[in-house]
């Protein structure tokens, strides 16, 4: 073969766009904004769209959330757009379920067919064997969801999602009365006391808290703040913190309870109620506290004098000291902390977020871990005879025990809305691809809100890639397809003309003010600024009235609950929120595969995170491969010896280890879920997912863990301060 043959370039043509998207300037970028979807946290974004392709995504100056930040899993949306693995079109099963057998059918055929068998359902009164399982969908579209499943006839229409903070909600709901979460000021609090609350890396809303713990370090005309730190495993937000305290699993709820009942004894509590609340904490003497925390009488008697001097302190609660079987007793006793601070309803402690413009979402209608228990129960007695999903994966992120894939072998359809091929949507009968969120219409209300009302609209940036539908399109189409009172009630064509008219409700409250202002000049200016506020505050009307009543709940107060004998399985297990992953859904993402851990620097793969002493004792170092067990199961990972974690524990991030969800993600790492045990929380039945026991067994086997620094050891150093103390 000549030389030339050989290195000749196919021809290509460029063809002009006969008809180019809206907008379109060769060599000049939009800037649209919307909403980002990546999480739940609801962070305003403005993409750069340049030649009709979505280039570049930053957070909205504009919007209270985020005030122009973005986290690395917002910024990675260009990649859920633009993944090689997105389903393209409807897709119907023809092989066994899970088989991974789909044929492509059109939009007309599968709206067809899933729409006949409602339908059917509707007119032989069984609508009520129909659910609709969503993620924590919120807005206008979780009003659709529910007229949608309303007008059929079914009143199954239900949240999961597994990072949903459900025990802040319920013990918001006893300690305040109120079913929506309080605003945590941050920003302008003195001193912050957190158990677990990675406030900086993953719980409520991290980009909107790390904005405010700027000002609460270094804002003009104040005092820096102070940060302690409370948790078993060190986390970013521990790594910032000033003092870091290692306690046992479970065990915060006592600290929390000594540190009252020392403000109590310092005097430095004046309430009318101080003698009544002295009587009901006899059984928290710092002695007794220091002993089943390991956090000294002094430490507790300091921490005690310098949160009650904080005006105010902030005391916040999350992660694995929410996530225990007494998760919401020991959020109880976090919110009786700022009780006794005088911080409710304060600037700087906790505040009251005002109705939300658009009613609905927020956990309202969240599936608990106890009522999926249930669920799953019934798909297996062949109750349930259609399942619609749709932005949910508990194929993944329920504990395997719990035979969630198994139970919905039983269930004769199965439909999921789902851009992507993950674990659930693997076992569907029917595919209904949905837009990408850079690509529909959604609106949004911020949950746990910024202390005045806001709301947005998420627009599309570029027009659909493929042959898919948004979510709300494929809900008014089958509403269509069905009739009747489903047609008559939801007439929308499409989502935009519903968000549209939906919105004139707000309109009508801003027409007051300027009735000048036209709907259509309303919209479109909330459609450029990307969000709709309104300074509106709460009435300050929540209050913790009988903390001592309160007390009732509290003092039920013990250390929490383990699936697994402490002699047979050493090791509490931690799992983590990863700032990559999420709970799983960023995964298939390239970028995130790619994302550095910040506090271990690994990237591609899962590890299992032990204290440098416990890892000593059994032979093992970095890389080593061992085999995590619990009374559920097995998973296998690399060893990462951490200092800034109990010798008891041993930590692992969730997000790897999925069996679907496209090349970047399948057959990749560890899924710790799922050998978890099917502990619940006491009061909300929640998932307990920090009270699994686990032991770690050699394999003698090496791991190719990828790591871009070096050792994260002192080296002798001792830059941490000494080890033994148990905090830095």
């Amino acid at each position: 073969m000549l030389y030339g043959e050989s290195t000749k370039k196919t021809v290509e043509l460029l063809i002009p766009q006969v008809v180019p998207p809206e907008d379109y300037s060769p060599g000049i970028s939009t800037w649209y904004n919307t909403v980002c979807q990546q999480c739940s946290g609801g962070c305003g974004i403005s993409v750069r769209v340049r030649e009709g392709r979505a280039k570049k995504i930053e957070g909205n100056p504009a919007h209270p959330v985020n005030q122009g930040r973005l986290c690395p899993l917002g910024q990675a949306g260009l990649n859920a757009l633009y993944n090689p693995d997105r389903i393209k079109t409807p897709l119907k099963r023809t092989g066994e379920r899970g088989s991974g057998q789909f044929v492509a059918v059109t939009w007309d055929e599968a709206l067809a067919e899933v729409g006949e068998t409602l339908g059917s359902l509707k007119s032989k009164s069984r609508a009520d064997h129909v659910f609709l399982l969503s993620g924590g969908t919120r807005g206008h579209l979780d009003r659709l969801y529910s007229t949608f499943m309303q007008e059929l006839g079914s009143p199954h229409y239900w949240h999961y999602d597994f990072d949903h903070p459900t025990n802040l909600y319920e013990a918001s709901q006893i300690s305040f009365g109120t079913t929506r979460l309080p605003y945590y000021d941050i920003k302008n609090t003195q001193f912050i006391l957190s158990f677990g609350a990675d406030y900086l890396g993953t719980w409520l809303n991290p980009v909107h808290n790390s904005v405010s713990y700027g000002h609460f370090r270094q804002g003009e005309d104040r005092v820096r703040g102070k940060a302690v730190q409370i948790e078993p495993r060190m986390s970013l937000t521990g790594a910032n913190a000033d003092e870091w305290f290692a306690i046992p699993p479970g065990t915060e709820v006592l600290l929390a309870m000594g540190i009252v009942r020392s403000a109590l004894t310092q005097n430095l509590y004046k309430g009318p109620d101080r003698d009544e609340l002295m009587d009901k904490f006899q059984g928290f003497a710092a002695a007794e506290v220091e002993r089943l925390t390991g956090v000294s009488e002094n430490d507790i008697d300091r921490i005690a004098w310098e949160f009650m001097h904080a005006k105010p302190g902030l005391a916040i609660g999350g992660g694995g000291a929410a996530a225990g079987t007494n998760g919401v007793t020991t959020l109880l006793a976090i919110n009786l902390l700022n009780y006794v601070n005088g911080n409710i309803g304060k600037a700087g402690g906790v505040l009251f977020n005002p109705e939300p413009a658009i009613s609905g979402g927020s956990g309202q209608r969240l599936g608990s871990h106890k009522e999926m228990q249930k669920f799953i129960k019934s798909m297996s007695r062949g109750d349930v005879d259609v399942l619609l999903l749709t932005s949910t994966n508990p194929a993944y992120t329920l504990p395997a025990k719990m035979k969630f894939a198994e139970a919905v072998a039983e269930v004769p359809q199965v439909v999921s809305f789902s851009s992507f091929l993950d674990e659930t949507t693997a076992i569907a009968d029917y595919i209904l691809p949905t837009h990408t969120y850079l690509e529909a219409w959604a609106d949004d209300i911020p949950e746990p809100g910024v202390g005045v009302s806001v709301a947005s609209v998420a627009q599309p940036v570029v027009a659909p890639l493929y042959d898919t539908r948004s979510s709300g399109d494929i809900v008014l189409a089958l509403a269509q397809t069905i009739g009747g009172t489903l047609s008559t009630k939801l007439p929308w064509t499409n989502t935009e003309s519903y968000l549209k008219d939906s919105w004139k409700t707000i309109y009508a409250d801003q027409a007051q003010q300027d009735p000048a202002f036209s709907f259509e000049e309303f919209w479109n200016s909330v459609l450029q600024a990307g969000v709709w506020a309104e300074n509106k505050t709460s009435p300050d009307t929540h209050r913790m009235e009988n903390p001592v009543e309160t007390l009732v709940d509290i003092l039920e107060a013990r250390p929490a609950q383990f699936s697994g004998s402490g002699a047979k399985f050493g090791f509490h297990l931690h799992p983590y929120l990863s700032q990559a992953f999420h709970d799983g859904r960023g995964a298939n993402l390239p970028w995130m595969q790619e994302f550095p851990d910040p506090l271990t620097s690994v990237v591609y793969d899962s590890w299992v995170e032990l204290n440098p002493k416990s890892a000593t004792g059994m032979g093992l170092e970095d890389g080593d491969l061992v085999e995590i067990s619990s009374g559920s199961g097995s998973i296998f990972a690399a060893v990462v010896t951490y200092p800034g974690i109990r010798p008891d524990v041993v930590a692992m991030p969730i997000g790897q280890g999925h069996t679907e969800y496209g090349r970047y993600a399948k057959n990749r790492g560890a899924n710790p879920l799922s050998i978890l045990g099917q502990q619940s929380d006491r009061k909300s039945g929640a998932l307990a997912w920090a009270a699994t026991r686990v032991k770690i067994t050699k394999t003698g086997k090496r791991a190719g863990l990828i790591k871009t620094s070096g050792v994260s050891r002192t080296l002798g150093r001792q830059i941490l301060g000494p080890s033994e103390s148990g905090h830095g």
